[in-house]
């Protein structure tokens, strides 16, 4: 009698023989091999070193400031910051205006300008590291205007200061501006980088897949346990149940299920025995193998789809960052302007008034609400996200999704369940209902745990069917399974192992299995991978976006056929990491911004290397660590809500950023004194008060930020 999981595989002819694949020849060595062999795994590789949000190549460039890991900590800078910062505010006039709450002591313009200097060096630093960036670069932006403004007013509030006490003049100091300016842009980083959150390392998580010790078979058959990265090709090595294989390599004896769900991407196990080949980091089952290593190091499956996550890694991103390059114009707009303002003032007055109107033009420029327009849209937008499942690791994912050309879509666990069901149940010999056929069925795979027989036995039970007792049960090597019940044989089997056709209708892509009874067929049972119930709304929705969906799957061509035709979507079956990866490239090189959704190992290189990467929640690590958006419910709805987010997001952004810059763009000018000889001039405390506006214009606005109730 058995009833153990190694029975029988009465659908494997109708499944993709995965273990047949040669992997080796697909997976990396289209690219070349020095690179493949360049050490992936050395810490030193500048692909693994990641900011704190931005862990690859979507945020790699970007320069606003927004490298948290390089220029410190925001929470914990701004945080000590803000008791400095409160001080100075409350015993320094705004712009020469007292407000209600301020208050000064002999010789408190003393502590203030010692306060400030503290605040500038500790407070400043993060910023003037930026600011380096973004010269080296040739692009001044976010960080370089900050950094003028916070010098500018430390500067000439200091001189100020000085002034005072050696002629006794008074002069306006804007240590209340250079103080609210750096603990708002502070805050606003800290907001940002609090919404975005850290990466994971999706080169680390694959590294665990892979066992550190291996059980080496020596030529006495003793054990002997060894380094994983000291297996040498033809060691045979002993993978006990349950655990992870260490490395590529032929299965010699035994059989057993293999998980190879980083491989395919695809959920169910697959029967392996003497000479199919096995992945290291796949997961054996219930049996033990003895098996020949083929591949180590450099050339092993993960090694290699470690290298396609750092290529992908290395690639520029294509998001515009519409932040950076208003701040950029900002920047030289104030620089120009302060320039042309001291020149014409020098010459129309003298050097105390073109020094004034200098100095109050560069702070004038000081981008507060500019600073908080993107930070707090994110916020806004990450905590809704969150609401709906989504978690946006990347906000430059948000702004390059709303100019997405094409979505590519993992099959099995993204747009289908990734769990075997029954479609349909027939009888045919007209003598058995087709409630008999359930419980025949369920009563012979009754004993095993293979996901085909589970899928069975459960039909059964939601049906209210009790299953027939089988006297006896046993495996029919490459059929499927024989048994004995109130004297007459069963078998279930696959058609091939039948011999012949049997006219039933068998839905796109389903595995059909046949029960005979004493040789003659009397029922037959579809099972298949059922589609998500959101997942044809979101193809609906893809096409309202100009969006175009292709699925592409580690599955078989009649698998993917029929869930393509029944979503009406193109489809490339039968992929492996190495064509995901170059279907992504291609499209990349043709000029389309594409979206890649996937939730395996399989998925991690395409996911890495597409302008947005989404990540199936209930997927590996592996494949979430390498994306920008996580779908934490695993529902493909929550796809159609990241795209509106998207649009909507960036659509904020962009009503901030015209909020916050636009009164700059006004301002800036008039506080140079271009209309001043039509006695039109912008008061220090008139500015002020529009660049306080303008803030709060800018909260208020990123709070608007709303989502749809999506229909389930």
């Amino acid at each position: 009698m058995a009833k153990n999981d190694k029975d029988h595989h009465h659908h494997q002819d109708e499944q993709v023989d995965h273990s047949k694949m040669d992997h080796s020849k697909h997976v990396g060595h289209s690219y070349h091999e020095d690179q493949v062999k360049e050490g992936i795994q050395d810490d030193s590789n500048p692909a693994k070193i990641h900011n704190d949000h931005a862990h690859h190549n979507h945020s790699s460039h970007d320069h606003s400031g927004h490298e948290h890991h390089h220029h410190g900590n925001f929470k914990e800078i701004f945080l000590k910051s803000l008791p400095l910062g409160i001080v100075i505010l409350l015993l320094s006039p705004m712009m020469d205006v007292r407000l209600p709450f301020q208050f000064t002591f002999p010789y408190s313009d003393i502590v203030v300008a010692v306060l400030a200097t503290i605040l500038l060096v500790y407070g400043g630093k993060p910023f003037y590291q930026g600011a380096i960036a973004e010269f080296k670069e040739k692009a001044p932006g976010m960080m370089a205007l900050i950094s003028l403004g916070i010098s500018v007013s430390y500067l000439y509030s200091i001189y100020a200061v000085l002034v005072r006490y050696v002629t006794g003049d008074h002069i306006m100091d804007f240590f209340f501006e250079f103080a609210s300016l750096l603990l708002i842009m502070l805050l606003g980083h800290w907001i940002e980088m609090k919404a975005v959150g850290e990466a994971g390392d999706a080169q680390k998580s694959l590294a665990e897949l892979v066992p550190k010790d291996a059980h080496v078979v020596l030529k006495n058959d003793s054990i002997e346990t060894r380094p994983v990265n000291e297996l040498k090709v033809g060691d045979l090595v002993r993978v006990q149940a349950g655990e992870n294989v260490p490395a590529d390599g032929i299965i010699k004896r035994g059989t057993s299920r293999i998980n190879e769900a980083l491989l395919t991407g695809e959920s169910k196990p697959i029967e392996k025995g003497a000479g199919d080949k096995v992945i290291g980091g796949s997961t054996n089952g219930a049996g033990i193998l003895y098996l020949e290593v083929q591949e180590t190091g450099d050339q092993s499956f993960i090694s290699q789809v470690q290298t396609l996550i750092s290529q992908a890694q290395d690639q520029p991103s294509r998001a515009e960052n519409l932040a950076q390059k208003v701040a950029g114009w900002l920047f030289y707009i104030a620089i120009a302007t302060a320039f042309l303002a001291f020149v014409v003032w020098l010459y129309i007055a003298d050097i105390q008034t073109a020094v004034l109107f200098t100095v109050t033009t560069l702070v004038i420029a000081c981008p507060h609400a500019l600073g908080l327009a993107i930070p707090l849209v994110i916020a806004r937008s990450t905590s809704l996200g969150a609401s709906r499942g989504l978690l946006v690791k990347d906000r430059e994912a948000l702004e390059l999704a709303t100019k997405a050309d094409v979505m590519i879509l993992d099959k099995t666990g993204t747009l289908t369940t990734g769990e075997f069901k029954v479609l349909n149940m027939e009888t045919l010999d007209g003598q058995h209902t087709e409630a008999e056929i359930a419980a025949l069925m369920a009563g012979i795979e009754g004993g095993s745990s293979h996901p085909i027989a589970q899928s069975i036995v459960q039909y059964a039970e939601k049906q209210g069917i009790q299953p027939v007792h089988f006297d006896s049960i046993d495996v029919v090597s490459g059929a499927g399974i024989e048994g004995n019940a109130n004297g007459r044989k069963y078998e279930l089997i696959s058609q091939k192992a039948l011999g012949r056709d049997v006219a039933v209708d068998v839905p796109k892509g389903a595995t059909l299995s046949i029960l005979v009874e004493d040789g003659n067929p009397i029922g037959t049972v579809a099972l298949g991978d059922e589609l998500k119930e959101t997942s044809r709304t979101l193809i609906q929705a893809l096409k309202h976006y100009n969006i175009k969906p292709i699925m592409a799957t580690g599955d078989n061509e009649t698998a993917a056929q029929g869930v393509a035709e029944e979503l009406g979507i193109e489809y490339r079956a039968n992929q492996l990491p190495q064509d995901k990866y170059d279907l992504v490239e291609s499209l990349k090189n043709n000029g389309q911004t594409v979206i890649m959704v996937g939730d395996g190992v399989n998925d991690a290189p395409s996911l890495a290397i597409a302008d947005v990467g989404i990540a199936v929640g209930a997927g590996t690590q592996v494949a979430i660590d390498s994306a920008d958006v996580i779908l934490t419910q695993s529902d493909p709805g929550d796809i159609e809500s990241f795209i509106e987010l998207a649009n909507k997001t960036t659509s904020k952004m962009k009503q901030n950023l015209v909020w916050g810059a636009g009164y700059n763009f006004i301002a800036i000018p008039i506080a140079a004194g271009v209309l001043a000889s039509i006695g039109i001039t912008l008061a220090p405390a008139a500015g002020a008060v529009l660049m306080s506006v303008s803030t709060v214009i800018v909260a208020i606005n990123a709070m608007t930020l709303k989502l749809r109730n999506r229909a389930v």
